[in-house]
């Protein structure tokens, strides 16, 4: 009896429960190109940054989002004031995601006292409560308990609301993670786990870091139905991002959602990306670029034209351009600044 009785645990509790397939709900015109005008913006943002971290004006680590804008999209089309964000240190995607300015994060990469962070905080530490918006973290990993407390506190209160909490695959293997893992299933906490398998976590593949080659069975050991998205199509992200932040807000505990995207990048401005050939990097925006597509679906569906399109382009450009004025504009921050917002009195 006993050994019958574990086998059938081990049965149990291998297999965490699978969602099941829906029939993909058609977005309107104007959630199409929302959509698109926020990955076109967070996409202009990007390359903007680039080339002010090559003029100097941005200073220390600087990872770019170009490439994974549906993820972050498609995710937040899901959620709402009750919720939080949290990620890692490529965040300034999800920063415009959340809503946050793109003048206040420009500044705050530049290191101004108009950004977010009073220009302390820089490319890797930004952070706005008013967007529920709780960073920004440079250290690998290190946002995921910090993301497990949020849902646990949005319990705790009674407010319904949800963490989303990103992390890639180069975090997935940090002992935090899956401390993080076993406490957010053992209470039913509404976490949504995003992994953002971009394929390399600093310049290693994940088949080379990696056990799981499929990461969203990470959280099956714990009980915790997850599933694999095409993290290149941002109405596909939209739909699981559903699924999840349902799940959890049904009280039914946490849920893993493994994006598989793609950056063009390297893994910070620092890194050539010489470990993948360009051949790789060419396919890939091609075939799967997730702002172009979108734009293929609206203009066949007769929303707007490529003109109509171009003009969004520029007005985005505009709205970039007027950031890094904004940011070069903003005086950097008086050395009072050190010792403000260090602590707190509770």
């Amino acid at each position: 009896m006993a050994r019958a009785s574990q086998s059938k645990n081990r049965k149990r509790s291998s297999k965490a429960p699978r969602p099941r397939a829906r029939k993909r709900v058609t977005p309107s015109e104007d959630q199409l190109l929302e959509y698109y005008k926020d990955m076109l913006l967070i996409r202009r943002f990007e390359e903007r940054a680039g080339q002010m971290y090559g003029m100097g004006l941005i200073g220390g680590f600087c990872h770019l989002y170009i490439g994974q804008e549906a993820v972050v999209v498609g995710m937040q089309k899901a959620i709402d004031d009750r919720d939080a964000v949290i990620t890692s240190y490529r965040d300034h995607g999800h920063m415009l995601a959340c809503g946050m300015d793109a003048k206040g994060v420009m500044a705050e990469l530049t290191g101004r006292i108009g950004g977010y962070s009073k220009g302390k905080g820089g490319s890797m530490h930004m952070f706005s409560r008013d967007n529920r918006f709780y960073g920004g973290h440079g250290i690998v990993g290190a946002q995921v308990p910090i993301g497990t407390g949020l849902a646990f506190a949005a319990k705790y209160k009674g407010t319904d609301g949800v963490s989303l909490t990103y992390l890639g695959d180069g975090a997935v293997n940090q002992g935090q993670v899956h401390e993080a893992f076993n406490m957010a299933e053992l209470w039913s906490l509404p976490v949504v786990y995003v992994i953002e398998n971009n394929r390399y976590g600093m310049g290693t593949s994940v088949k080379r870091a990696s056990a799981a080659k499929e990461l969203y069975r990470l959280g099956e050991p714990y009980g915790m139905p997850g599933e694999q998205v095409d993290g290149m199509d941002v109405l596909a992200v939209r739909e699981a991002a559903e699924k999840a932040v349902k799940y959890c807000r049904d009280g039914k505990g946490p849920y893993v959602l493994e994006m598989m995207t793609y950056r063009y990048r390297g893994h910070s401005m620092s890194d050539p990306a010489r470990y993948r050939t360009k051949e790789e990097v060419a396919e890939m925006r091609e075939q799967h670029d997730p702002i172009t597509n979108l734009s293929k679906v609206i203009v066949h569906a007769g929303y707007k034209t490529e003109d109509d399109l171009k003009k969004i382009d520029k007005d985005i450009r505009a709205v970039v351009a007027d950031a890094a004025e904004f940011a070069q504009a903003s005086p950097e921050p008086d050395s009072s600044e050190l010792y403000t917002d260090v602590l707190v009195d509770a």
